[in-house]
């Protein structure tokens, strides 16, 4: 008897999360499925979401490694709350992400990794599949091991070789069931593995397979349509924040015309800034890796002090160790990018999994008084913008500035539009013209308080920086307190002065109403989910949503004094809310914080936002 034929369902958005043991190759197909979905014109987002160890006990719930993908018709801001579709590979993975599967998701799990011991490993008392627990989903139990070394027989691979293709037979069944042609995918497999005939084949077979199972089985019922996303005309790419955070930074070498130096230290979730921009010596990029944190940020001062755009990148514990170098920054007035992609902490904390507690670190964590800018990233594609301004902010200041973005973002990718260079802002550093008779290191520009940037080797402008407090003016060592007194009070008022420049902070929705939710950084896109839901509810509620952290925009007292309440989400304790009260006293706010690794889902905000709503 001949299959029916499959109902086709037509969706503006659907969740896909693919999660198995790490080794698994989870992280492959979900980036495969995001690259596809980008090609056929959705928006999307997607989320990494994988232990710190390299390879976690086999079958345990510790070992789980997940990629979840959000694609849409519509603008997705977020990689989704619960997911329309689960991958599950093995027992451990089913059993941890069962949590996020809606009810009536269709699961497809590899029936064969069900043996007892593996049942057992993963906390289970029995199989799930045979005691009725998972009745309220679409349970698809498909043998995918033995189903796929079944395909690959004509390769004659030995067994473990043959395992290792199990995630391309279930990417084939994905792939049938959102009705897409197999060439983007095999396209995929021999640019990658273009050097691995084989690996190239076994995984086409793999792939046929699934694709040719998910085609002949009933439990498929119903696939999915999404159409392409109405985007602006352009140029597109599948972007992950660390890669948009790279290319921000060589868009401002080429518009400030000074060459890019990076001094780094590998760390998780930031390697893969240091990763990029190595590959573009063609651009002019030099980048060191340094033996240590210490090392690597005072490489990029030495090369600030030479006249390169200087970068330095780590996470929450590397800032740490650069505290004190930031400070030398500081005081000799020099250019400099310090991106944290933060994690968990204290301490080695979490080191694969997001968070935002180093807030109070990059506006404090320094000796002295020792005032920069901090700006925040709110998106992966925001990545770019974000590295942009801050390298226009620190050269054009004469400042150190940190960029904030989150191993959530950093790691995640969406769609980015990329721009043209030669529409972006110029860049005009305050470079010191030769044999200016009326120049001295501390001299200043008399509205932005900024000094000039004198390149060594440049005729008449011989001068003397360092960790020492220099003279006003003309830069000779001073132990004066009056002295003291003026420069640290013209360093942060040269810092507060960048506010004059700064666009108005935005709005979403009316400006005054019943409540503002406030949030920054990586948070933005399931806030801004929730906000404008319920504002098409017909609620008073509208979203400041902070980039600018020190100095903030002018206009912010402004915003926050026309809403009834206040409520401040963070992936934290509770630091920018603090940091709202010293700033604005005179308002009382509301918190909602989520310290657990993971981001923000939009119905947890939703249910807080409606709460608030109702006791107003």
């Amino acid at each position: 008897m001949a299959k029916k034929k499959n109902e086709v369902v037509t969706r503006e958005d659907v969740v896909v999360k693919f999660v198995g043991d790490s080794g698994d190759g989870m992280q492959l197909i979900g980036n495969l499925f995001s690259d596809t979905a980008a090609l056929l014109g959705n928006d999307l987002a997607n989320f990494p979401d994988y232990p710190a160890e390299i390879r976690g006990p086999h079958n345990t719930i510790a070992g789980v490694s997940g990629f979840q993908v959000h694609i849409g018709h519509k603008r997705v801001y977020s990689s989704g709350d619960m997911c329309d579709v689960l991958v599950a590979m093995n027992p451990a993975s089913l059993r941890a992400n069962l949590k996020w599967a809606k009810k009536g998701a269709t699961i497809i799990t590899d029936f064969d990794t069900y043996d007892e011991k593996a049942i057992e490993k993963s906390g289970y008392k029995v199989n799930p599949l045979e005691d009725g627990s998972l009745k309220d989903y679409n349970i698809i139990p498909a043998p995918i091991t033995s189903l796929n070394k079944e395909g690959l027989k004509s390769l004659n691979l030995d067994n473990k070789t043959a395992e290792k293709s199990r995630n391309i037979f279930a990417l084939g069944m994905i792939y049938f069931m959102f009705n897409w042609k197999q060439d983007k995918a095999f396209d995929f497999f021999e640019k990658k593995f273009s050097k691995k005939p084989v690996v190239v084949e076994a995984n086409k077979l793999a792939f046929t397979a699934g694709y040719n199972y998910a085609e002949t089985i009933e439990a498929i019922s119903v696939t999915y349509n999404v159409p392409a996303a109405a985007l602006e005309k352009g140029r597109y790419r599948n972007i992950s924040g660390n890669v948009a955070t790279a290319w921000g930074f060589l868009a401002a070498s080429e518009r400030s015309g000074r060459p890019l130096f990076l001094g780094s230290y590998p760390i998780t979730p930031a390697t893969e800034i240091l990763m990029e921009l190595s590959k573009h010596k063609s651009l002019g990029a030099k980048v060191f890796q340094a033996e240590d944190e210490i090392a690597g940020i005072c490489s990029a001062i030495g090369a600030s002090f030479t006249g390169s755009m200087a970068l330095t990148s780590t996470s929450g514990p590397g800032l740490s160790l650069k505290s004190e170098a930031m400070g030398l920054a500081v005081i000799t007035e020099l250019p400099l990018v310090i991106v944290n992609v933060q994690r968990g902490g204290p301490s080695t904390g979490l080191p694969t999994k997001s968070e935002q507690s180093d807030l109070m670190q990059a506006l404090y964590g320094r000796n002295g008084e020792c005032p920069l800018i901090v700006i925040a990233a709110s998106s992966p594609s925001d990545c770019f913008y974000a590295a942009f301004e801050a390298a226009k902010l620190s050269m054009e200041h004469m400042t150190p500035v940190i960029l904030l973005t989150d191993g959530y973002i950093g790691q995640g990718s969406e769609l980015f539009r990329i721009p043209k260079v030669k529409d972006l802002p110029k860049i005009t550093p305050p470079i010191a013209a030769a044999n200016d008779p009326n120049y001295k290191p501390f001299n200043r520009d008399p509205k932005t308080l900024v000094r000039k940037w004198a390149l060594p080797g440049t005729e008449g402008l011989r001068h003397r920086v360092g960790g020492l407090e220099k003279e006003n003016g003309i830069g000779n060592v001073s132990m004066d307190p009056a002295n003291h007194q003026l420069m640290t009070d013209l360093r942060y008022e040269k810092v507060m002065k960048v506010a004059d420049t700064l666009p108005k902070q935005e709005v979403l929705g009316e400006p005054e109403g019943d409540l503002l939710v406030v949030s920054w950084g990586g948070t933005y896109g399931a806030v801004h989910t929730a906000v404008e839901d319920l504002i098409k509810e017909g609620k008073k509620i509208s979203h400041a949503h902070f980039k600018h952290i020190m100095p903030m925009p002018k206009n912010t007292e402004d915003i926050l004094g026309k809403f009834k309440q206040i409520v401040v989400c963070e992936l934290n304790s509770g630091q920018f809310v603090q940091y709202l009260k010293m700033n604005y006293p005179q308002f009382k706010y509301k918190q909602f914080n989520k310290v657990q690794g993971l981001p923000f889902v939009v119905t947890e905000l939703s249910e807080k936002f409606n709460q608030i709503l109702k006791e107003i």
